[in-house]
């Protein structure tokens, strides 16, 4: 199956850059490319790509409101975004996130690994260490409520094993290492992880990170 791929930035060379790479690989096609992020959702509607490449920093409508745009909460095309950053920390990245991006990546990254992370989106995962979305919400904790709202309906839905999960997968941990630390199969704890996910109608570990700390299930800095 070929994956899709819509190019977002509004630095032509980078785009042909990206280019180059992805049409090397033999189940990779670009679609499109777009300057800005008004003309991404053009794209986005008239070609139904897989995978959107999105550049943060752009005219007329950033990234993050076109991710936004394209698979926000309430949204459900079949589209992934995958950011582009320049910077390892940026304070865009976790509005990225929270609007519904699948993951980030550097711009500089080896091309091999851009390669991958839209592999990985397509098939429907994020890509992006869970321990990295916990530096970044640890690093901007002060964008995300106290912690003193009340806690989400949703949350009771799930069992206080899968309670136990979410907090783990929210500390940056991965199926192994949940695994290791509430001594069960690492299989079992992928189960628990679709649960939660499907529970609470969630893409990817990288949105449940996001909820737990947004829910005030973890708390920045702490556990």
């Amino acid at each position: 199956m070929t994956i899709r791929v819509l190019l977002v930035d509004d630095q032509p060379l980078l785009r042909t850059g990206f280019r180059m790479i992805l049409e090397a690989e033999q189940d990779i096609a670009v679609v499109g490319e777009a300057g800005d992020g008004q003309q991404a959702l053009e794209q986005v509607r008239a070609l139904q790509p897989d995978v959107v490449l999105m550049d943060i920093r752009m005219p007329r409508m950033d990234g993050v409101e076109a991710t936004r745009h394209i698979s926000g909460p309430d949204k459900d095309g079949p589209a992934k975004v995958l950011v582009l950053t320049t910077f390892d920390l940026d304070e865009y990245v976790v509005e990225a996130l929270r609007a519904g991006a699948s993951g980030f990546l550097l711009k500089d990254a080896p091309a091999q690994e851009l390669v991958q992370a839209i592999r990985v989106v397509a098939g429907g995962d994020a890509m992006l260490a869970p321990s990295i979305t916990r530096r970044l919400l640890d690093k901007y904790a002060e964008k995300l409520p106290t912690g003193e709202e009340p806690v989400p309906e949703t949350l009771h839905t799930l069992t206080e094993r899968e309670v136990e999960v979410l907090k783990l997968v929210a500390r940056g941990l991965s199926n192994a290492e949940i695994a290791a630390d509430l001594f069960v199969s690492e299989t079992t704890v992928k189960t628990h992880v679709g649960h939660v996910l499907t529970k609470l109608g969630l893409r990817d570990r990288v949105q449940a990170a996001v909820y737990a700390y947004e829910s005030g299930l973890v708390r920045p800095g702490g556990h």
